[in-house]
């Protein structure tokens, strides 16, 4: 935890707060804090700043806090993601949150199996617990939005097309001959596969849509490997 995401319900006064729980675990164990040491802290979707410890107990700290500084800038990309499996899609969903990408729609796909979305991690608080642990990681504020369509062919022709209109698309594809551009100052939306890729009948509706078909070379990577390579291919590194 490089920064205590803080919520409107930890502050106990205009300056102060109350941490519980993980952070306060964090706090006391990990990091060690004692009375008078400051912690990186930000406010969801605010500014953020330093927190003194002024008090700590057995299961709850306080802090005096100061917020004069901005989030990172967020990276203008949209993340159009095939429902990765859930043993990996906490990972992805952190590095995500971590990179600076605020809206992501994860979608379905021939090859993503239906109990996928079975997952408890798509509930809302699990949700909202992997995209705070991302944003944390990467000293962020600004929340990520989730946006989840289990219908391939009516988002595609219904909803991406909009989209693509803001930031043009591109779809993540080994077979085709254009190799992904790199160092963008533009935004964009990235679509990714599942595991084994999207089917050529879905390749081709992307494109319709208004994607443009891009490779990473020969290498055929993992989906929690793909998603930080591209998006750092794209935006230099995410130093955008």
């Amino acid at each position: 935890m490089n920064l205590a995401l803080l919520t409107e319900a930890d502050f106990i006064g205009p300056d102060r707060v109350r941490l519980t729980g993980r952070r306060f675990d964090h706090l006391a164990t990990i990091l060690g804090s004692e009375v008078g040491d400051q912690v990186p802290v930000g406010v969801e979707n605010g500014n953020i700043g330093t927190g003194t410890l002024i008090q700590r107990d057995a299961d709850a700290a306080e802090l005096a806090i100061t917020l004069d500084q901005s989030p990172p800038e967020p990276l203008p990309l949209t993340l159009v993601l095939a429902m990765p499996r859930p043993k990996m899609f906490r990972r992805v969903l952190q590095t995500v949150a971590a990179l600076g990408v605020k809206e992501i729609w994860l979608i379905n796909a021939y090859k993503v199996e239906k109990s996928f979305w079975q997952t408890p991690w798509l509930g809302p608080d699990a949700l909202r617990e992997n995209l705070t642990l991302g944003l944390e990681q990467a000293r962020d504020t600004r929340m990520p939005q989730v946006h989840i369509r289990q219908r391939f062919k009516p988002f595609v022709e219904d909803e991406l097309p909009a989209l693509l209109a803001q930031r043009p698309g591109l779809v993540a594809h080994p077979g085709t001959d254009q190799p992904c551009p790199s160092h963008l100052s533009s935004p964009a939306t990235l679509c990714i596969g599942p595991e084994g890729g999207f089917i050529p009948y879905e390749v081709d509706k992307l494109v319709e849509a208004g994607c443009q078909s891009v490779h990473l070379g020969r290498r055929i990577l993992r989906v929690e490997t793909a998603v930080p390579v591209l998006i750092g291919r794209l935006y230099d590194g995410c130093g955008y």
